[in-house]
């Protein structure tokens, strides 16, 4: 079975079938099970069904896939015991989402009734064959976010209403108000804490729920999420968010176990929670080149100014080209290498770059949602292009 080629579910739906009927898996049962493939934290490193058995070497993304159609398919099995109308279900579900074209899930195709056309929407939903800095600038934390389809497709079939996209934007809005609070609760922010912030701020798909005046849970509204699932998952994801830099201080333990007071867990599951994150990422940093370093943040931010610095050079004549006639931009980034910017003078530049960026297409990235965030590597990188008199104030530490 290949969750790459057509047809995988229908081949798949009799092993997931067989596995819930011989397992009988509760609600939480199956969320643990869920949580040790790394589903939940967004990196799956195997399934519930194949475990270590799988007949071909599927990567990631395969491998969330069939995660995602195995927690669907528990879903709808748990509630009615039989599976006859699952596919009407679900394609009904995804077409509700996708009801407005600028939907959180844009993009996906209008969903029918049958297998294929529900291999299509989790291929859509689960596409990754974008460059890295095309992608949202949230994919740090937002591949998590696929089991947030399973926690809507549960309200919506106890409820069966319309309002499913509204119920999706609100429980979407929790989390990320939940994630960004959790990342600020660090006591000691570094360069990259902050830039991941940024990140994060930028990338959001629902800017004005975000209100960063908010720092008390008190102020939260957690009462509508009462599954098991809900409540797990709004758990899971604030302990993700802490365990970024691999460490946990007494503000981001307090916050967690205030939190899973206020979901009403027992003090051993938050215990439990962080556990789990922190035994996950231990275990896999060998095979995810993503937890193969002390702080995937500096990562991040290490590979995205290569990345910056390589469009720079393939661009050179053009940029220059489109410099030459904004010399105040040069004179101000002359400045730059030499004195702080004023707010007034970071403004200009920001504004200039935007422009010249939009009259160059490969530097198109910076447009895009986050891309602002990293201007300030597009400004370290330029004067290397302009000649030697214009650098040679630099410091060697200052030398790339």
């Amino acid at each position: 079975m290949n969750p790459s080629a057509p047809g995988w579910i229908l081949k798949h739906k009799p092993l997931i079938t067989k596995w819930l009927l011989a397992n009988q898996p509760g609600a939480d049962d199956f969320y643990t099970q869920l949580v040790k493939t790394g589903f939940i934290y967004g990196v799956s490193v195997s399934t519930c069904v194949y475990k270590n058995h799988e007949p071909l070497k599927w990567d990631e993304t395969e491998r969330a896939k069939i995660n995602l159609f195995d927690a669907l398919f528990f879903t709808y099995h748990s509630k009615y015991n039989n599976t006859n109308l699952f596919f009407k279900e679900v394609n009904t579900f995804y077409t509700l989402l996708n009801s407005q074209e600028k939907s959180y899930f844009s993009g996906f195709i209008k969903a029918k009734q049958t297998a294929a056309d529900l291999e299509k929407i989790i291929q859509n939903r689960l596409q990754t064959n974008e460059a890295l800095l095309q992608r949202n600038f949230s994919n740090l934390i937002t591949n998590a976010l696929l089991f947030l389809d399973v926690v809507v497709f549960e309200w919506y079939l106890d409820h069966k209403t319309e309002d499913v996209k509204a119920y999706a934007a609100q429980f979407e809005a929790l989390l990320m108000q939940l994630i960004w609070m959790a990342l600020n609760q660090k006591q000691q922010k570094d360069n990259y804490d902050k830039l991941l912030l940024k990140l994060f701020e930028k990338s959001l798909r629902y800017n004005s729920n975000l209100d960063k005046t908010i720092t008390d849970l008190d102020k939260l509204e957690l009462t509508p999420y009462t599954t098991l699932f809900a409540r797990r998952y709004i758990l899971d994801l604030a302990a993700l968010a802490v365990w970024d830099d691999l460490k946990m201080d007494s503000n981001e333990l307090e916050f967690l176990e205030e939190l899973g007071s206020k979901l009403n867990f027992e003090t051993q599951v938050t215990q439990n929670a962080i556990s789990c994150v922190q035994e996950f990422i231990v275990s896999n940093r060998n095979e995810i080149s993503y937890l193969n370093y002390s702080n995937p943040v500096k990562h991040f931010y290490n590979q995205t100014s290569k990345t910056v610095r390589t469009l720079i050079i393939r661009n050179k004549k053009r940029l220059l080209l489109e410099l030459s006639g904004s010399k105040d931009l040069v004179i101000l980034l002359g400045y730059s290498t030499v004195r702080d910017l004023s707010k007034a003078e970071k403004k200009r530049v920001k504004t200039q770059l935007l422009d010249i960026c939009k009259s160059v297409p490969s530097l198109a990235i910076f447009m895009l949602p986050g891309g602002g965030v990293l201007l300030p590597l597009l400004i370290k990188f330029i004067p290397e292009l302009l000649p030697s008199a214009f650098n040679e104030n630099r410091t060697e530490e200052e030398d790339i």
